[in-house]
């Protein structure tokens, strides 16, 4: 499937537009996250409908504490991250196409996930365990659906993602709870390959578009 939010270069090279890395690829490679693709000059996803996780869990489990408290949630995760954090308590999953080199994940379109969210009772849909960036194609068309049918949805982020990608899910998106790693710039680079400042700057802009925003900090032994 082609992505969302991406640039044509010359000689067939694109540009991905849907995190603060912005990865050029080249024609035939994969971004840092590993889940998306130049296939001659187009930008494919290798995850949509490919859901890798998926369960019922208390909202507070994401953690939110300020969205329907007592309630539950439906949670559900492809493969692939856009950090290589060296702390990640899921990189089984989130770093698979890179370590691996497979993406696993049973076929679940977005209509089925909402679906099922409503036999299991739940309140809403969490986009968590990797990162909801990397399967945002899958993450927007199941919350468009889920907004439809009286359900919360819910981000679970590092936060790195493009603002273009916040505003096009700003106004189905209920609440994010953002995993700030630390408040320092060299820990970012260090040890999840990443940039601090954008994250900033994407908290003020998701509160700006009124998404509640819960902010988590490790405690890494």
């Amino acid at each position: 499937m082609e992505t969302i939010f991406y640039e044509k270069l010359k000689n067939k090279g694109v540009k991905c537009n849907i995190c603060n890395h912005f990865c050029k690829i080249e024609n035939g490679k994969k971004g840092i996250c590993n889940v998306r693709e130049n296939k001659n000059g187009i930008l494919e996803t290798l995850v949509y409908p490919k859901v890798i996780a998926r369960g019922i869990d208390p909202i507070e489990k994401k953690p939110l504490y300020h969205v329907k408290p007592a309630s539950t949630s439906y949670s559900i995760a492809t493969v692939g991250c856009n950090f290589k954090c060296s702390f990640c308590q899921n990189a089984d999953i989130a770093q698979m196409p890179g370590d691996r080199r497979i993406i696993n994940g049973a076929d679940i379109d977005p209509e089925d996930i909402v679906a099922q969210a409503i036999r299991g009772k739940c309140d809403s849909i969490a986009y968590t365990y990797t990162e909801p960036t990397v399967f945002f194609e899958l993450a927007l068309a199941t919350a468009k659906i889920a907004r439809q049918k009286n359900l919360l949805n819910v981000f679970v982020t590092n936060g790195f993602m493009s603002d273009h990608v916040i505003k096009e899910i700003a106004p189905f998106l209920d609440a994010a709870n953002v995993d700030l790693k630390a408040f320092n710039e060299k820990f970012y680079q260090r040890y999840c390959n990443a940039r601090l400042e954008p994250v900033k700057n994407n908290l003020k802009l998701m509160k700006s578009l009124g998404i509640l925003v819960e902010v988590t900090t490790l405690l890494i032994p």
